[in-house]
């Protein structure tokens, strides 16, 4: 979801991740704002000096920055180097300014925003809601992916509750779990939707995301019953999960005659919501 939010009057691209419940800052408009840059040059130039000692440095730091598309001064969108919110906070120790700590409670201020959104859930989901509507999508696909948001931080939680912290271990089991329903992997899945980062989940179908969701759900079930304490467990049972959803998935093939799995992505959004054959 991205907006703009202004630091001492000085705007700051953002985007909020929904599924990782995070929001990404421009490193661009940070090293900006808080070394009083008279324009987007004079950033860009400042991130591109600091971006090379860090590497030269040896720094991890870079490990943790991604790119995103994000709107320029001149309507245009363009990758830019974007951190999370601890990478951010990371990033800010490495740019000599007195703002460093008024800015720090900015990125605070930003964080609570979420916290209001937390004890008031329904605050969240209009803001999904609205994300999407901007984007382009249909009411109905919007419904279904809402409940894909749900459906996946009770799966994450879930693994974090048997034991499962590192991000790698996650993405293992979401590709045993995917490659189990849908016969490829997430890598193979976004290849056949002409994907590189873009997130798989906002360029599926509705059909998809149900068999997705499906898979999940089935998982989260499994797991919470058998209560699995090893990372091969876990995997079992993402397979497992992915399994039904690949029964439901060659179910509707044979009553449709129609394919589940689509190169079909949100470049035509009306396309996701499936009403004939693809």
């Amino acid at each position: 979801m991205s907006n703009i939010k202004l630091f001492e009057n000085k705007k700051i691209r953002t985007e909020w991740d929904a599924e990782k419940e995070d929001w990404y800052f421009s490193i661009v408009d940070v090293c900006g704002a808080l070394t009083g840059q008279p324009d987007q040059r004079g950033a860009t130039l400042y991130w591109g000096k600091l971006k090379q000692r860090l590497k030269e440095e040896g720094s991890e730091l870079l490990t943790s920055c991604q790119q995103l598309k994000m709107q320029s001064a001149d309507g245009k969108f363009y990758k830019t180097d974007v951190f999370d919110t601890k990478g951010i906070f990371r990033a800010i120790q490495s740019i000599p300014s007195k703002k460093a700590e008024p800015f720090k409670m900015w990125l605070a201020q930003v964080g609570s925003e979420r916290l209001d959104e937390i004890a008031d859930p329904q605050k969240a989901f209009d803001r999904g809601v609205e994300y999407y509507r901007k984007k382009g999508y249909t009411e109905n696909w919007i419904n279904q992916r809402m409940m894909t948001i749900k459906v996946r931080k009770e799966l994450a939680d879930e693994w974090s509750e048997r034991g499962v912290t590192d991000e790698k271990d996650y993405a293992i089991l979401t590709n045993e779990m995917t490659k189990a329903w849908s016969g490829m992997t997430v890598g193979e899945y976004k290849n056949l939707k002409s994907l590189k980062k873009e997130n798989l989940r906002d360029n599926m179908t509705n059909i998809e995301l149900v068999l997705n969701m499906l898979a999940e759900v089935t998982t989260t079930a499994i797991s919470k019953t058998e209560q699995p304490e090893t990372m091969s467990h876990n995997t079992e049972i993402a397979i497992r999960g992915g399994k039904v959803a690949k029964n439901a998935k060659l179910d509707f093939e044979l009553e449709t005659g129609q394919k589940a799995l689509s190169s079909v992505n949100a470049k035509s959004k009306e396309l996701l919501e499936v009403k004939k054959r693809i």
